[in-house]
């Protein structure tokens, strides 16, 4: 057994299917199957219930999974040693973040590590809900709330300001003259920080999204609806309204594996990103205001 089937083993268990591991392994889904049932068959055992639905892993599945995964954090520590300070960052990192920091802080702190770090290879993972850390997903994610569970280190990033904004003449919450509201679809909303219009009293959302980057795209057409500051100035047309009386702060949050809190690479990383983000975040809200 090498470590490349472990490798391939892991991606499957992380997807829980072929075609979501296939991309990460950068093979095939026929590949992917082929190698997992010649790892199979050198155990001597399952390690997958196969379903429609997906991989599941077995008894000796779930077994043979904490064991690799602790066998990558000791591989990738013993890679991450091999780096000297000097050399720059290599390699491969995955940040998983909300749709807002996804669209408009991460890609200009990302390109400023990556151009410093020119054999580092930096992925933003966006999506509609909270990144699986366990699961492998992402190395990183950036949260709008701390969580309180897992084997996991958290660390505040920044605060940031959501306002009311509209490209229309709208100067009041005036139910009888109120242009169209955008928000998020309310049974989709996987944070109770997402949940600004709760208590506004809107007689609900006409034009929806599960993406904030959607929801600026629907403002710019017409409506009125909460935009965070720092994605503003994407959208010029846009102005804020009501600053005094309809205010939101929320704050990001850095989540990484408790497992590689000694990892230099990563540290080094994660400070780079942390004050990038402040930075960006800062500058960007600035020429909102």
């Amino acid at each position: 057994m090498n470590w490349d089937d472990m490798r391939v083993f892991l991606a499957v268990a992380r997807a829980e299917s072929l075609s979501g591991a296939a991309p990460v392994l950068k093979m095939d889904p026929a590949t992917v199957g082929r190698r997992v049932a010649r790892l199979e068959e050198e155990v001597g055992t399952p390690l997958f219930v196969k379903s429609p639905q997906g991989y599941a892993l077995t008894e000796q599945g779930l077994r043979m999974r904490d064991h690799a995964a602790q066998a990558e954090t000791a591989l990738n520590m013993a890679i991450d040693e091999g780096q000297s300070a000097d050399e720059g960052l290599s390699g491969q990192i995955r940040i998983g973040a909300p749709d807002g920091c996804a669209n408009f802080v991460l890609p200009q702190v990302c390109a400023a590590i990556q151009r410093d770090n020119p054999g580092l290879e930096v992925q933003i993972l966006s999506l509609p809900r909270v990144v699986n850390l366990s699961k492998r997903e992402a190395d990183l994610a950036v949260t709008v709330s701390a969580p309180d569970a897992g084997r996991l280190t958290v660390q505040k990033i920044s605060d940031y300001h959501l306002h009311l904004a509209t490209a229309e003449n709208v100067t009041s919450l005036d139910r009888e003259n109120l242009p169209p509201v955008v928000g998020y679809i309310p049974d989709m909303i996987f944070d109770k920080e997402l949940d600004y219009l709760g208590d506004l009293d809107l007689n609900g959302v006409q034009l929806a999204s599960n993406s904030a980057a959607v929801q600026l795209q629907m403002l710019r057409r017409g409506g009125v609806g909460i935009v965070h500051d720092f994605a503003l100035p994407f959208a010029p047309e846009l102005r804020r309204i009501m600053v005094d009386e309809v205010s939101f702060t929320r704050s990001f949050y850095l989540v990484r594996h408790l497992a590689d809190r000694k990892s230099d690479r990563l540290n080094r990383f994660v400070e780079a990103l942390l004050s990038g983000m402040k930075t960006e975040i800062a500058r960007l809200e600035s020429l909102a205001t």
